[in-house]
Protein backbone atom coordinates (compact mmCIF):
# COMPACT_ATOMS: atom_id res chain seq x y z
CA UNK A 1 0.00 0.00 0.00
CA UNK A 2 2.65 2.29 0.57
CA UNK A 3 3.99 1.88 -3.20
CA UNK A 4 0.55 2.36 -4.13
CA UNK A 5 0.38 6.05 -2.20
CA UNK A 6 3.47 6.66 -3.54
CA UNK A 7 3.08 5.91 -7.19
CA UNK A 8 -0.15 8.16 -6.56
CA UNK A 9 1.63 11.13 -5.33
CA UNK A 10 4.14 11.12 -8.19
CA UNK A 11 0.73 10.68 -10.52
CA UNK A 12 -0.24 13.32 -8.98
CA UNK A 13 2.86 15.48 -9.59
CA UNK A 14 2.97 14.49 -13.63
CA UNK A 15 -0.84 15.94 -13.92
CA UNK A 16 0.14 19.05 -12.06
CA UNK A 17 3.49 19.42 -14.33
CA UNK A 18 0.48 18.74 -17.61
CA UNK A 19 -1.69 21.31 -16.83
CA UNK A 20 1.20 24.12 -15.57
CA UNK A 21 2.33 23.52 -19.08
CA UNK A 22 -1.07 23.44 -20.95
CA UNK A 23 -1.92 27.19 -19.53
CA UNK A 24 2.11 28.27 -20.74
CA UNK A 25 1.98 26.82 -24.41
CA UNK A 26 -2.13 26.09 -25.26
CA UNK A 27 -3.21 29.70 -25.29
CA UNK A 28 -0.25 30.63 -27.42
CA UNK A 29 -1.09 27.82 -30.08
CA UNK A 30 -4.56 28.89 -30.25
CA UNK A 31 -3.56 32.38 -30.93
CA UNK A 32 -0.30 31.74 -33.26
CA UNK A 33 -1.70 28.58 -34.95
CA UNK A 34 -5.35 28.57 -36.33
CA UNK A 35 -5.39 25.06 -37.56
CA UNK A 36 -4.44 23.70 -33.77
CA UNK A 37 -7.46 24.66 -32.23
CA UNK A 38 -9.76 23.75 -34.88
CA UNK A 39 -7.87 20.64 -35.43
CA UNK A 40 -8.07 19.21 -31.45
CA UNK A 41 -10.73 21.62 -29.57
CA UNK A 42 -12.91 18.05 -29.79
CA UNK A 43 -10.49 16.35 -28.48
CA UNK A 44 -9.05 18.41 -25.74
CA UNK A 45 -12.51 19.31 -24.66
CA UNK A 46 -12.62 15.33 -24.25
CA UNK A 47 -10.07 15.14 -22.27
CA UNK A 48 -11.40 18.28 -20.35
CA UNK A 49 -14.33 15.81 -19.91
CA UNK A 50 -12.96 12.68 -19.01
CA UNK A 51 -11.00 13.94 -16.45
CA UNK A 52 -13.17 15.98 -14.47
CA UNK A 53 -15.56 13.08 -14.48
CA UNK A 54 -12.95 11.56 -12.50
CA UNK A 55 -13.01 14.27 -10.47
CA UNK A 56 -16.69 13.90 -10.07
CA UNK A 57 -16.72 10.14 -9.48
CA UNK A 58 -13.84 9.40 -7.01
CA UNK A 59 -15.18 11.15 -4.20
CA UNK A 60 -18.75 9.56 -4.13
CA UNK A 61 -17.16 6.28 -5.13
CA UNK A 62 -14.99 6.26 -1.81
CA UNK A 63 -17.73 6.72 0.25
CA UNK A 64 -19.36 3.92 -1.05
CA UNK A 65 -16.54 1.45 -1.18
CA UNK A 66 -15.29 1.84 1.93
CA UNK A 67 -14.17 -1.66 1.86
CA UNK A 68 -11.92 -1.33 -1.14
CA UNK A 69 -8.89 -0.17 0.36
CA UNK A 70 -7.52 0.83 -2.72
CA UNK A 71 -9.98 3.01 -4.13
CA UNK A 72 -9.79 5.84 -1.37
CA UNK A 73 -6.12 6.42 -1.66
CA UNK A 74 -7.47 7.73 -5.23
CA UNK A 75 -9.20 11.00 -4.04
CA UNK A 76 -5.59 12.40 -4.06
CA UNK A 77 -5.70 12.41 -7.85
CA UNK A 78 -8.47 14.92 -7.48
CA UNK A 79 -6.55 17.63 -7.53
CA UNK A 80 -4.13 16.87 -10.45
CA UNK A 81 -7.24 15.90 -12.67
CA UNK A 82 -8.89 18.53 -12.07
CA UNK A 83 -6.08 21.12 -12.51
CA UNK A 84 -5.80 19.48 -16.18
CA UNK A 85 -9.40 19.53 -16.93
CA UNK A 86 -9.84 23.14 -15.75
CA UNK A 87 -6.11 24.17 -17.51
CA UNK A 88 -7.75 23.03 -20.76
CA UNK A 89 -10.87 25.12 -20.46
CA UNK A 90 -9.23 28.29 -19.13
CA UNK A 91 -6.54 28.05 -22.15
CA UNK A 92 -9.28 28.58 -24.53
CA UNK A 93 -9.80 31.65 -22.71
CA UNK A 94 -6.94 33.21 -22.01
CA UNK A 95 -6.53 32.76 -26.19
CA UNK A 96 -9.69 34.82 -26.05
CA UNK A 97 -8.14 37.08 -23.95
CA UNK A 98 -5.26 37.67 -26.02
CA UNK A 99 -6.55 38.18 -29.46
CA UNK A 100 -9.66 40.61 -28.15
CA UNK A 101 -8.99 41.57 -24.63
CA UNK A 102 -11.39 44.51 -24.52
CA UNK A 103 -14.23 42.64 -26.35
CA UNK A 104 -13.67 39.40 -24.07
CA UNK A 105 -13.48 41.84 -20.70
CA UNK A 106 -16.73 43.79 -21.50
CA UNK A 107 -18.93 40.72 -22.56
CA UNK A 108 -19.40 39.47 -19.29
CA UNK A 109 -21.62 42.68 -18.93
CA UNK A 110 -23.66 41.91 -21.26
CA UNK A 111 -26.85 40.47 -21.59
CA UNK A 112 -25.90 38.38 -24.32
CA UNK A 113 -22.84 37.07 -23.24
CA UNK A 114 -24.87 35.06 -20.58
CA UNK A 115 -27.99 34.79 -22.59
CA UNK A 116 -29.70 30.80 -23.00
CA UNK A 117 -29.72 31.83 -26.98
CA UNK A 118 -27.17 28.53 -28.17
CA UNK A 119 -26.69 27.68 -24.93
CA UNK A 120 -24.23 30.82 -24.07
CA UNK A 121 -25.00 30.64 -20.40
CA UNK A 122 -23.97 27.20 -20.06
CA UNK A 123 -20.30 27.79 -21.86
CA UNK A 124 -19.73 31.09 -19.82
CA UNK A 125 -20.38 29.47 -16.28
CA UNK A 126 -17.68 27.06 -17.44
CA UNK A 127 -15.38 29.22 -17.94
CA UNK A 128 -15.82 31.10 -14.93
CA UNK A 129 -16.04 28.62 -12.67
CA UNK A 130 -12.86 26.33 -14.22
CA UNK A 131 -10.86 30.04 -13.70
CA UNK A 132 -12.50 29.88 -10.10
CA UNK A 133 -11.37 26.62 -9.35
CA UNK A 134 -7.64 26.68 -10.99
CA UNK A 135 -6.58 29.98 -8.99
CA UNK A 136 -7.82 28.38 -5.84
CA UNK A 137 -6.17 24.85 -6.06
CA UNK A 138 -3.39 25.15 -3.90
CA UNK A 139 -2.82 25.50 -0.35
CA UNK A 140 -1.98 28.88 -0.41
CA UNK A 141 -5.61 29.96 -1.31
CA UNK A 142 -6.91 27.02 1.03
CA UNK A 143 -5.19 28.71 4.08
CA UNK A 144 -6.46 32.20 3.19
CA UNK A 145 -9.96 31.52 2.14
CA UNK A 146 -10.15 29.15 5.06
CA UNK A 147 -14.19 27.58 5.36
CA UNK A 148 -14.65 29.68 2.12
CA UNK A 149 -12.65 27.77 -0.24
CA UNK A 150 -14.53 24.42 0.29
CA UNK A 151 -17.75 26.49 -1.10
CA UNK A 152 -15.79 27.50 -4.05
CA UNK A 153 -14.49 23.68 -4.61
CA UNK A 154 -18.03 22.95 -4.89
CA UNK A 155 -18.32 24.87 -8.06
CA UNK A 156 -17.06 21.80 -9.67
CA UNK A 157 -20.54 20.77 -9.51
CA UNK A 158 -21.68 23.86 -11.58
CA UNK A 159 -18.17 23.35 -13.79
CA UNK A 160 -18.98 19.72 -14.93
CA UNK A 161 -22.92 20.22 -15.49
CA UNK A 162 -22.43 23.49 -16.88
CA UNK A 163 -19.77 22.02 -19.28
CA UNK A 164 -21.25 18.98 -19.97
CA UNK A 165 -24.60 19.87 -21.06
CA UNK A 166 -23.43 22.72 -23.42
CA UNK A 167 -21.20 20.23 -25.35
CA UNK A 168 -24.16 17.32 -25.46
CA UNK A 169 -26.50 20.21 -26.09
CA UNK A 170 -24.91 21.90 -28.98
CA UNK A 171 -22.83 18.88 -30.55
CA UNK A 172 -24.70 16.16 -29.24
CA UNK A 173 -21.82 14.04 -27.97
CA UNK A 174 -22.80 10.84 -25.86
CA UNK A 175 -20.10 10.39 -23.91
CA UNK A 176 -20.62 13.68 -21.75
CA UNK A 177 -24.39 12.77 -21.71
CA UNK A 178 -23.38 9.16 -20.02
CA UNK A 179 -20.88 11.13 -17.27
CA UNK A 180 -24.14 13.29 -16.35
CA UNK A 181 -25.94 10.25 -15.61
CA UNK A 182 -23.23 8.16 -13.86
CA UNK A 183 -22.45 11.07 -11.63
CA UNK A 184 -25.42 12.00 -10.81
CA UNK A 185 -26.70 8.37 -9.59
CA UNK A 186 -23.00 7.86 -7.67
CA UNK A 187 -23.42 11.04 -5.92
CA UNK A 188 -27.16 10.91 -4.62
CA UNK A 189 -25.94 6.69 -3.83
CA UNK A 190 -23.20 8.29 -1.91
CA UNK A 191 -24.83 10.99 -0.17
CA UNK A 192 -27.76 8.08 0.96
CA UNK A 193 -25.00 5.96 1.89
CA UNK A 194 -23.09 8.69 4.50
CA UNK A 195 -27.03 9.61 6.05
CA UNK A 196 -27.50 6.30 6.69
CA UNK A 197 -24.39 6.08 8.23
CA UNK A 198 -24.94 9.54 10.43
CA UNK A 199 -28.09 7.93 11.53
CA UNK A 200 -26.35 4.74 12.68
CA UNK A 201 -24.15 6.31 14.44
CA UNK A 202 -26.22 8.76 16.38
CA UNK A 203 -28.79 5.98 17.55
CA UNK A 204 -25.56 3.82 18.75
CA UNK A 205 -24.18 6.93 21.01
Amino acid sequence: MKRYITTIKYLQNILLGIGVLTLMSMPLLVVFIPDFSRTYSTQLYEIAHATVFFVMLIRPLADIMTGVTFVRPLVILRKGFGVVSASIVVSFALAKLIMDPLGYMTGFFTREYWSLTDYALYAHLADVTAILLLITSNNFSKRILGPLWKWIQRLSYVYFYASAFYVFATFGTISVFVYMFIITVVTLTAFLVNTINRLSTKRTL
